[in-house]
């Protein structure tokens, strides 16, 4: 990943623009030093062949200073934003806070740009925003196989959450022949589908929902594929008894 993001960064370090970077890293409830960005500064130091500079937070005075000291073609690695929760409610203070650093905001992040966030939505509302490379490679790609897919074309598509990629489902029905659904949300399907899934991941509300895609998915002919077996275990844990089994067991 920062390998791919290397174009972007070095297009704008050649005409002297003084980057600040920001990303994260896992799923962190606060401070979590096991999560902190430094190695990625080390190895993006290593790949660039000069140094990144870093910081201890992602706001605050030690930031604003870091940023305004910055030179032409020097880069700035913030700290783990989501080490703030503001950044995933995507607060409106926190937004402005991150805006305030900078004059342009560029996106390059594909797989995150789907999620209203303090650092996607909330900055892009304070700054004029643009795509960097690496995200207009990802949209021509995706363009190209929505609008003209070699056939026969099958989607597969995973994740925790349905209710996150509702409208991604809807839209692929009217273009794909095989849809392959598995991760933590193939479990709101199989309910629909009658069928019992214990503790596993479970958004009721979307039961109904998944139910109609499958009734959609079955009037247009296309194939909806789910898991045919998953893994049980007694308890949540990395050493727990488990086995595997078929879905209808």
């Amino acid at each position: 990943r920062i390998r791919a993001a290397l174009p972007t960064i070095e297009y704008l370090r050649e005409r002297e623009a003084r980057l600040i970077l920001c990303s994260h890293l896992g799923r962190p409830k606060g401070v979590n030093d096991s999560l902190r960005l430094a190695p990625v500064a080390r190895r993006l130091s290593e790949l660039l062949g000069s140094p990144v500079k870093m910081t201890d937070d992602s706001v605050g005075p030690q930031v604003e200073e870091a940023a305004q000291a910055l030179g032409p073609g020097e880069v700035l690695l913030l700290e783990n934003l989501r080490f703030n929760p503001e950044e995933e409610a995507n607060d409106p203070d926190f937004a402005w806070t991150l805006a305030s650093l900078a004059e342009v905001y560029v996106n390059d992040a594909f797989g995150t740009a789907h999620r209203a966030h303090a650092s996607t939505a909330g900055v892009a509302a304070y700054l004029p925003a643009v795509a960097g490379f690496l995200m207009e490679k990802e949209l021509t790609f995706l363009g190209k196989a929505l609008a003209s897919p070699d056939k026969p074309f099958a989607a597969v598509i995973g994740g925790a959450k349905i209710s996150t990629k509702m409208g991604v489902l809807e839209n692929l029905l009217e273009k794909v022949d095989r849809l392959l659904i598995g991760g933590g949300m193939a479990c709101t399907f199989l309910k629909a589908q009658g069928l019992e899934v214990g503790q596993s991941l479970l958004e009721e509300e979307h039961v109904e929902p998944a139910r109609r895609i499958m009734e959609r998915a079955s009037h247009r002919g296309l194939t909806l594929l789910l898991p045919s077996d998953v893994i049980v275990s007694d308890r949540f844990e990395a050493d727990a008894r488990h086995q595997q089994v078929s879905v209808k067991e």
